[in-house]
């Protein structure tokens, strides 16, 4: 087995590269995605990410994405999680991060603000990502990061209000022990439910105009999740709420924009859902 460890330089992810190399015999290789917004900051992060690689003695694959300094949060993240993946697929090996169970609650409390629905409480569903900081916390990750005298950079953005995560933040430190560990908790039951639900909607004729008609609305929409979700694709929950009113209402030959680039096709008794261009 093979680990490509994400590695932005942040104690998170030096703690993991350090728990790998030192506990497994399997081959690490680190992957550092320099998004190119905080300018010399972030190179001489790439710099650091580097360095490290030269003392563990493992491959450092490094991309530069030159985003520039308007780049949003979403963009870099995307840009970032494509070139992880494709750095996993060249070396066939597993992508693994440094989430850990703060980042966990912090997702949650994110969501929730958004008014969620339950699929939301789900959190970091990529299932081709292992997390294998989930159990621990921050406090935690520093206090290994100083037992066994790490170094690491801090990111200054961390420390900015101009981002819902680090304001959300600050709020979630007054949580006690045991509310953190409820939402675990819940955060591990959801992900159960959307495993189950994903398995039993793929089992229905999700693409019959007449069984989707009949079902209840929550029921349909959860299967249109799941028929997306199985071709590469998503629709908010609003979009797919318009869609389920046009399978119910279309003309045959009628052509609908679900959103996203996403076009469905109407026959008498199916759609037919074509990918974004």
């Amino acid at each position: 087995m093979k680990y490509v460890v994400a590695v932005s330089g942040g104690v998170d992810s030096v703690v993991l590269l350090d728990m790998l190399v030192k506990s497994t015999d399997n081959e690490v290789i680190i992957a550092h995605f320099e998004h190119g917004i905080r300018g010399e900051s972030s190179e001489a992060d790439a710099r650091f990410v580097e360095a490290l690689g030269a003392k563990y003695a493992v491959v450092c694959e490094v991309g530069f994405g030159d985003l520039g300094k308007k780049a949003s949060e979403e963009t870099a993240r995307m840009k970032r999680y494509e070139f992880l993946k494709s750095v996993a697929s060249k070396h066939k090996g597993q992508l693994v991060t440094a989430h850990h169970q703060n980042d966990l609650v912090e997702s949650i409390a994110i969501n929730l603000s958004r008014g969620t629905g339950w699929r939301g409480l789900a959190v970091f569903g990529d299932t081709s990502i292992e997390r294998p900081l989930l159990h621990m916390t921050k406090n935690e990750i520093y206090d290994y990061a100083l037992k066994h005298k790490l170094e690491w950079v801090e990111d200054e953005t961390n420390t900015t209000d101009m981002y819902l995560r680090n304001r959300l933040r600050r709020k979630l430190a007054l949580l006690s022990s045991a509310k953190r560990q409820r939402l675990v908790e819940l955060y591990e039951r959801q992900i159960e439910i959307k495993q189950l639900v994903t398995e039993q909607a793929n089992q229905f004729p999700v693409t019959s105009r007449y069984f989707l008609t009949m079902v209840e609305e929550q029921v349909a929409l959860e299967l249109l999740f799941t028929l997306l979700a199985r071709e590469g694709m998503s629709l908010t929950r609003p979009q797919r709420k318009r869609l389920l009113l046009a399978i119910k209402t279309a003309k045959v030959g009628d052509t609908f924009q679900a959103g996203g680039n996403i076009s469905v096709r109407f026959t008498l008794r199916e759609f037919i859902v074509n990918s974004p261009l």
